[in-house]
């Protein structure tokens, strides 16, 4: 199985009220490994970066100015992916929300949601109530993250990448699609993803925040009233 597994960094949140993407990178992987291939572009918004966002991923208007533009890199862009590529991605609707605007902005076909895997709604699913973004994430499967002093679409798609893999069971990969269904709103996979069973150690701020979220959640549990019938 082919998947690319990418991050994009852009002008702020909404393609559709003039944001616009500032760099992309991409990772092939071939059975949920990488294979050493990439994609990395720099791309020049044809806007301003506001300065609250250069504070996130440090790419100032002055350093993209020579950069090309979208469609310039379009094509390249889409041979990359190809047609069996399965898009991987940490909160998949956003970068898939400027993929697909800039794409059809460029005059390309749009992808289809069928081709993504969001990695957030994966470890919501296996940790509920726990802190799920990629920093995160690292800190949990113990991947070296030291050098992500800024957001950068390729370092982050090379973490992400890592978390993948331990999300889907470590050395031992293992992922099951059938009978995925589709969120009507969002229209990203996020029901019956099978991976391996594993186990980890929560952080005390974890235990902390799940106690939060069962007490918000969950109203009346047996096993809090079983609790409080042995005290």
């Amino acid at each position: 199985m082919r998947e690319i597994c990418f991050d994009t960094e852009t002008t702020g949140l909404n393609p559709e009220t003039g944001d616009r993407l500032v760099e992309i990178g991409a990772i092939e992987l071939i059975n949920h490994l990488p294979t050493g291939k990439f994609f990395h572009e720099y791309i020049n918004p044809e806007r301003d970066v506001p300065e609250e966002v250069v504070k996130v991923h440090g790419l100032t208007n002055e350093f993209l100015a020579d950069k090309p533009k979208f469609f310039e890199i379009a094509q390249k862009w889409v041979d990359f992916v190809g047609d069996d590529g399965i898009f991987v991605a940490h909160n998949a609707q956003f970068d898939m929300n400027f993929i697909n605007y800039e794409l059809k902005k460029a005059g390309f076909e749009t992808y289809d949601w069928d081709r993504v895997v969001d990695t957030l709604a994966i470890a919501r699913n296996e940790f509920p109530g726990a802190r799920n973004n990629l920093d995160a994430l690292c800190k949990r499967f113990n991947i070296d993250n030291s050098a992500r002093t800024y957001h950068g679409a390729l370092l982050d798609a090379q973490l992400l990448a890592e978390v993948y893999l331990q999300l889907l069971g470590g050395d031992e990969p293992v992922i099951k699609f059938e009978n995925i269904k589709s969120d009507k709103k969002n229209k990203i996979k996020t029901e019956n993803i099978m991976v391996k069973e594993r186990h980890f150690s929560l952080l005390a701020e974890e235990l902390a925040e799940n106690e939060m979220f069962l007490q918000k959640k969950l109203k009346n549990a047996l096993w809090l009233e079983d609790e409080t019938k042995n005290d």
